[in-house]
């Protein structure tokens, strides 16, 4: 079964056909860059661009880069604010035509694709996932089972929010190398630690394709550390599983 799925993030808007009996992009995905500012409008525009490059007539998950409750944005930290109590799926329904979109989290996305096909696949517990990029998404599951919008990016840490200091875009604004990033990741990981005991650590976004660069950096952590299989593709397959669910409902 193919569905398509569309992932939104700070700096580029990507897609794909998902075959879900593989949990991967049935085709090569496309990608766009996020218009900036990134305006509801604008930002459609985009999902638009990148689900016409595939001449693609059905339904269409799209993840957002906030929280998202039965299709209403309702927080925009990386974003335009305009995104901030919008009903995005119906915004998106109209701009595609009328096909169903169902709308949510980045992270959320990222993880249950994680947890169904990738790192996650069969751990029981206690698993928090982070996909660190633009910010740091948060996804936590109980015994595979998804607390929506958790936001953990935005725990504080010295002062400010996690994902200013800790997040990939912190690391290239700042100039930082491997090791001094690494030091903040860490601390903020063990404050993660602290608050929710997770029996598993996994780690998304683009970063989770250089492992080697700063996992072994990280001390302060006692429960284990993983990339994301899925890599930066985490968030197109869990948009996919989403819109296939909402089929259903």
């Amino acid at each position: 079964m193919q569905i398509f799925g569309v992932d939104i993030g700070g700096t580029g808007i990507k897609g794909a056909p998902v075959d879900l009996d593989r949990g991967e992009p049935a085709q090569e995905r496309h990608k766009v860059l996020t218009p900036h500012p990134a305006t509801p409008e604008g930002v459609a525009g985009g999902v638009v661009e990148v689900v016409r490059n595939f001449s693609w007539d059905g339904p269409v998950g799209v993840t957002f880069p906030g929280v998202v409750t039965h299709g209403v944005t309702r927080t925009a930290a990386n974003v335009d604010k305009a995104w901030i109590g919008l009903d995005a799926a119906a915004l998106l329904t109209e701009r595609l035509g009328g096909r169903q979109v169902t709308v949510l989290n980045d992270a959320d996305a990222a993880g249950i694709a994680e947890m169904t096909y990738g790192a996650g696949r069969g751990v029981p517990g206690t698993v928090v996932l982070l996909t660190l990029g633009t910010g740091i998404g948060s996804a936590l599951f109980r015994d595979g089972r998804l607390v929506p919008n958790t936001e953990l990016g935005h725990l504080e840490l010295k002062g400010h929010d996690a994902e200013t200091r800790a997040s990939v875009k912190a690391k290239e604004d700042g100039d930082l190398s491997w090791e001094r990033w690494a030091r903040r990741l860490d601390k903020y990981l063990a404050h993660v630690e602290m608050l929710f005991s997770p029996d598993l650590f996994i780690l998304g976004g683009g970063v989770s394709r250089k492992p080697d660069k700063f996992v072994p950096l990280l001390e302060n952590v006692r429960a284990p550390i993983v990339p994301a299989k899925l890599q930066n593709n985490a968030g197109i397959v869990g948009a996919a599983m989403a819109a296939r669910d909402g089929l259903t409902r």
